[in-house]
């Protein structure tokens, strides 16, 4: 088992920037990916950015591409979120997940942390 605790989330105004944080502990030898997913209020929760444990390749869901970047610090145990130019719409709670890769090369989100809300404000 993984446990995930997200920081830094709070409110900052439209085109602002903020960094969430996700620490993990536990069996972190058993993770492949670390990733980042929202949820807004009244819609389903959807993906951001995902990256390998191991570092190197990253992914980012194309409503972010060039705003957001996913980091981590393995000597930390920590997975980092970057959002600049935030917009309104990128309002959420935002969660930090990890997973592992299937024998079908997909990847399974096992672990997730408790969220942090972000609020972007005109």
């Amino acid at each position: 088992q993984v446990q995930l605790v997200e920081s830094g989330g709070g409110s900052v105004q439209a085109g602002g920037s903020l960094r969430i944080t996700c620490v993990a502990s536990g069996r972190t030898s058993s993770v492949y990916a670390m990733g980042w997913f929202r949820q807004a209020p009244g819609k389903e929760r959807e993906f951001v950015a995902h990256m390998k444990w191991s570092g190197g390749s990253s992914y980012h869901a194309e409503s972010v591409r060039g705003r957001f970047t996913i980091s981590r610090d393995n000597a930390k145990n920590s997975v980092y979120l970057q959002m600049n130019s935030l917009k309104l719409e990128d309002t959420a709670v935002y969660y930090c997940a990890a997973g592992q890769l299937t024998s079908a090369a997909n990847i399974v989100w096992n672990n997730w942390g408790q969220g942090t809300q972000v609020t972007v404000s005109s």
